[in-house]
């Protein structure tokens, strides 16, 4: 089974309802797509009061792929708020628990930066990091091309498999050590997740320290040449895990949802069990 959805919920504007507030947002997205990317998570360890409102404004089948928090992926910046690893690691645990527990969480998505290379130190950070996290399941995405260099990609995917972690297949643009290819393999026969980043090299090239530097990084258009070359790989990772979880996250310049529509459109694919949708004349902008 085929599941399409965005990273986030409150900036695609195709999706809402005309007149829709900002906490209606996710129940207009949810009458549109069946999985969804939490990357609030990754900036912050999300209140229990934010879970349960997101537990109840979905439909039950609804899954969330929750973005691992900066601080334990090597991400953070400035002073961490907790006092300690295990109380950070348990603050998120506490977090994450209740999406488990409502039968919506799909995985957790541990996301290494694009330093974190192939090297000992970091194989055992990692098996540190699932270890804390051994109760949800986990994909793992890499972001240094060391881990799929010659000689390494077989290790990289037998390390998955060997750990019961999920691949992290990715589609971005091919820009030098920091960033990896496109690798249509999965390392569990359940499931397996692909994030689609976009292609945009000069916008992932930026260094960062330029204005407006997130709002080009994943400025991108799928044309549907490049959809039916991303249908070729999905097809391929359908035959190898029994749920494969589509992410578009290029939406720098609000392409995610109608790439994703076009995508659903493409392969056949349609969704029972949304969210009702309130008015579908705006079914039209797709």
């Amino acid at each position: 089974m085929i599941y399409v959805g965005l990273t986030g919920w409150g900036d695609h504007p195709d999706v809402y309802s005309p007149g829709s507030k900002q906490r209606d947002k996710l129940v207009d997205y949810s009458a549109h797509f069946p999985i969804v990317e939490l990357d609030s998570s990754f900036y912050a360890v999300q209140p229990e009061r934010n879970i349960s409102k997101w537990i109840r404004e979905t439909p039950d089948g609804f899954q969330f792929v929750v973005k691992a928090y900066q601080g334990m992926t090597g991400h953070q910046r400035g002073e961490n708020p907790f006092a300690s690893r295990e109380e950070m690691f348990e603050a998120y645990r506490l977090s994450v628990r209740p999406l488990k527990e409502a039968g919506k969480l799909a995985m957790v998505l541990l996301q290494f930066p694009p330093w974190f290379d192939c090297q000992k130190d970091h194989v055992d950070e990692i098996r540190s990091i699932i270890a804390e996290l051994q109760e949800f399941d986990l994909a793992i995405e890499f972001r240094h091309q060391s881990w799929y260099a010659d000689g390494m990609k077989e290790k990289t995917l037998d390390f998955l498999r060997e750990n019961g972690l999920i691949h992290s297949v990715c589609d971005e643009p091919q820009a030098g050590d920091g960033s990896i290819p496109l690798v249509p393999e999965s390392s569990r026969k359940d499931k397996v997740l692909l994030r689609l980043h976009g292609r945009n090299v000069h916008g992932w090239l930026n260094p960062g320290n330029a204005e407006k530097w997130r709002e080009v990084r994943y400025l991108y258009d799928y044309n549907r040449e490049e959809l039916n070359e991303i249908s070729r790989a999905v097809k391929r990772l359908e035959q190898q895990a029994e749920k494969v979880y589509v992410i578009f996250n290029n939406n720098s310049g609000g392409h995610a949802a109608g790439d994703a529509k076009e995508f659903q459109e493409l392969n056949g694919l349609s969704f029972e069990g949304l969210s009702p949708k309130q008015l579908d004349l705006f079914e039209g902008g797709f």
